[in-house]
């Protein structure tokens, strides 16, 4: 068949309140049914028929016109302690992406891809090895909280936007997706339990920052200068630190959210007396925090920085008065760790089909 013949509905879960209210009244139906609809949406239903205080009529006009479903559950690999899940997901074009599903004593947190593959090329990460194939839409990035609050059988409190692709380089999608599984009556996920993880895109901080959300901005630093940041992420060779510490200094000037930078801990590269030094100085005066993390397995030329270099370093830092964490590593075994997520396919990185 023609692709000109093909038709492609639109996800409903795509659409805010607003936007579905105005679909139902164009439609001829009374406003109240696009809160029912909304309602049941926030359910995680899989078909329209679901969703039974509409009537046949109405549930038959949103089946001609709209879907529900953008994902498939391929694969779910657990962690014998059940602290972290790695789903693979189907998408419908046959691509495939990975989310972490991650339980901690405050309860869950999910882990979201916003893009098939990416563009960023940072050597320590292999989300990008495969290359970049597309953006996810937003249902797309919505549908992996929904799944994996399904399979956690449990309310999802935290999400994190760290896995696969650059979220500022889907911009739009991913601010719509905030809009939406922050929204009461949604998931519901508070913005403020919400963190974005960006390379340092800074047109992209630029513009999230005019948006004022209340979402936790982190920035992947991971080296004190241009040289060897450079050498570890390509993105710095587009944007230096010096421009990328001005948008963090504004961002926070604008929107009073405290920003996050997290630094992989890699032995013999990024680990020494004088690189904490160089991290104390280009943060002087700026009340940042800063995650340590440690290097989890993935390219493979890299080394993990050891518990005791880790310690030492954590501890320079804090003595120039800065908060600092180590982020607990968690996910290692099943490839859902830090830098581990990748794009592939179903027999890929240990995945093979249930």
């Amino acid at each position: 068949m023609h692709d000109a013949l093909v038709v492609r509905l639109i996800n409903l879960r795509e659409l805010n309140i607003c936007e579905l209210t105005d679909v139902v009244i164009n439609a001829g139906y009374q406003k109240f049914r696009a809160k029912q609809i909304w309602d049941w949406l926030g359910t995680g239903v899989h078909n329209f028929n679901q969703m039974t205080n509409l009537p046949c009529d109405l549930r038959k006009f949103l089946c001609e016109k709209f879907k529900l479903n953008s994902l498939e559950i391929e694969k779910v690999l657990t962690l014998k302690n059940e602290e972290v899940k790695k789903i693979l997901f189907r998408l419908v074009d046959g691509n495939f992406i990975e989310t972490a599903l991650m339980k901690y004593k405050y309860g869950y947190s999910v882990c979201v891809s916003t893009q098939v593959g990416c563009k960023m090329h940072c050597r320590f990460c292999v989300s990008g090895m495969n290359g970049f194939v597309r953006n996810l839409t937003v249902s797309e990035i919505l549908e992996q909280v929904i799944l994996a609050q399904q399979i956690a059988e449990k309310r999802i409190g935290h999400v994190v936007l760290m896995g696969i692709g650059e979220p500022l380089d889907n911009f739009n999608n991913v601010v719509k997706f905030i809009e939406l599984v922050s929204c009461p009556g949604s998931v519901g996920v508070g913005q403020r339990n919400i963190s974005l993880s960006t390379v340092g895109l800074v047109d992209g901080i630029y513009a999230l920052m005019k948006l004022k959300l209340k979402i936790t901005l982190s920035v992947s630093l991971h080296a004190p200068n241009d040289e060897l940041r450079c050498n570890l992420m390509p993105v710095n060779k587009r944007w230096n630190i010096q421009q990328l510490i001005t948008a963090c200094k504004e961002y926070f000037e604008v929107t009073h959210r405290r920003v996050s930078f997290e630094y992989i801990m890699l032995a013999g590269v990024n680990d020494s007396f004088e690189h904490a030094k160089s991290l104390k100085n280009l943060f002087a005066g700026f009340p940042v925090h800063i995650n340590l993390i440690p290097a989890n397995s993935g390219v493979g030329w890299f080394k993990a920085s050891g518990r005791m270099v880790i310690e030492r370093f954590k501890k320079r830092l804090e003595d120039g008065g800065f908060s600092v964490t180590v982020r607990r590593t968690l996910g290692i075994e099943i490839g859902a760790a830090c830098g581990q997520m990748r794009c592939c396919s179903s027999r890929s990185n240990g995945l093979e089909r249930g």
